[in-house]
């Protein structure tokens, strides 16, 4: 199965289950105050699949264009724009007529299915594989870091301890977020601790603008192994060797190792003529020599290095792995919403990305935990993105019932509609705006 194949697999099923549960939400919520649901559809377009159950008001169907969903309650403005029901007499099965509480617990009833899926997945996850992690303390030779963080004050070989007064235990997405919104960073360097005072307006994007990450693992260029006829053992490498440098590029360490193969990846993607064959200075116990190494189309040589650091799993019984999951998942939301202020930057706005990005973020092979991993990851992000005030989307829906539940005062029918026109309007320019950038970075 192609790897493309995979892929899309992945993406629809994921957005299947979270469509549905999104969408039973408000279903199950509007059927508790007896509000009737005329439609409950996965997916958008003219459906493809439909099924009425007996004695049943809904219709369920299944869309042809496989993007979000959406229940057609009855006697509100929603993505239908069924307006013609909402000008005959109000029924007591109408949205309408129920009291502002009930319509509202309807409103966010998605929103919280899609926080307890992500809870209840992460809390699985635990349960059946745990929570494994690098302990930054577990490193052999502390932090390698780029240009950049040495500016800043950074040292190869200081060890993370903490930023402002909190504790770096783990290598994750949370260090590098707390390393970019924190004001000073403590580090064990020679025995002694240095605090290194962080540049103002310094964000995640600096984290990333370069070759050469931020900060990693020091992991010096040792070999560990050399695969037999590879380019590597042909060149004479065996294991033990220290590599120093690539095409007398300074290349001692993992980092400044892949960081010199990758520009030369680069340089020959923008139509360079790159010569594969590499002058590659290294010692032997103790001792300098050179050879060339004749790598493959993608600049691979055919060696590996042993990992600096030691991974640590912590694992939970299925009671324990409830309440942990829980956190696992609030913690997860509390980043999104930490990160989500990017948006509104010119990077940030740039980085945002549709079903191509979406796509990229599953495995190219099929893998239950990472798949469970990304499906809770974008089920948080639903929920947010969801509860936003943006009219079309819940959100929207629940300001104007904030609205109305504090003045005493209900935004007519007429006004319902148009601002979820404007509403759907901006969200499909958004969603064409998000694909248009999957497709530039694609291409250029």
């Amino acid at each position: 199965m192609s790897v493309f194949l995979i892929k899309l697999l992945q993406v629809i099923l994921s957005l299947t289950i979270l469509v549905v549960i999104h969408e039973l939400g408000h279903f199950l919520f509007a059927r508790l105050f007896g509000v009737r649901v005329e439609r409950f559809s996965l997916f958008f377009g003219k459906p493809l699949l439909r099924y009425k159950p007996k004695r049943s008001d809904t219709e369920f169907v299944v869309g042809w264009l496989p993007f979000g969903g959406y229940v057609e309650i009855a006697g509100m403005v929603d993505e239908s724009l069924n307006m013609e029901q909402l000008k005959q007499e109000p029924q007591p099965w109408e949205f309408r007529t129920k009291p502002a509480w009930q319509r509202m617990l309807i409103m966010i009833g998605g929103v919280c299915f899609n926080l307890l899926l992500a809870f209840f997945i992460y809390a699985m996850i635990l349960f059946k594989w745990g929570d494994s992690y690098i302990p930054l303390e577990g490193s052999k030779y502390g932090m390698e870091f780029n240009e950049r963080a040495e500016a800043i004050g950074f040292r190869d070989g200081d060890v993370l301890l903490r930023t402002d007064d909190t504790p770096l235990l783990r290598f994750d997405g949370d260090m590098y977020r707390s390393i970019a919104e924190t004001h000073t960073i403590t580090v064990l360097r020679d025995g002694s601790e240095t605090t290194i005072t962080m540049p103002e307006e310094f964000t995640l994007f600096d984290l990333q603008r370069d070759d050469q990450s931020f900060v990693q693992f020091l992991n010096p260029m040792t070999l560990d192994s050399v695969m037999p006829e590879s380019g590597a053992a042909l060149g004479g490498l065996v294991r033990g060797d220290h590599i120093q440098s690539i095409n007398d590029i300074p290349s001692a360490t993992w980092g400044t190792f892949t960081t010199v193969l990758k520009q030369l990846r680069q340089q020959e993607a923008e139509g360079g003529i790159v010569n594969h064959d590499l002058r590659i200075a290294y010692t032997r116990n103790g001792m300098p020599d050179t050879t060339i190494v004749s790598t493959d189309a993608n600049f691979m040589m055919g060696v590996t290095v042993a990992l600096p650091y030691t991974t640590a799993t912590d694992e939970y019984g299925f009671f324990a792995s409830i309440p942990a999951g829980i956190a696992y998942g609030w913690n997860t939301l509390k980043g999104y919403v930490s990160d989500f202020k990017y948006v509104f930057t010119k990077e940030g706005a740039s980085s945002l990305g549709g079903f191509v990005t979406i796509g990229s973020l599953f495995p190219s092979q099929w893998n239950w935990y990472n798949f469970w991993m990304m499906t809770a990851f974008i089920s948080i992000m639903l929920a947010f993105m969801n509860i936003l005030p943006i009219p079309a989307l819940d959100g929207g829906h629940l300001l104007f019932l904030l609205f109305e539940m504090i003045t005493g005062r209900k935004p007519s029918d007429k006004f319902l509609e148009r601002v979820q026109i404007i509403g759907m309007i901006l969200l499909f320019a958004l969603m064409i705006y998000a694909n248009l950038n999957d497709i530039i970075r694609f291409f250029f």
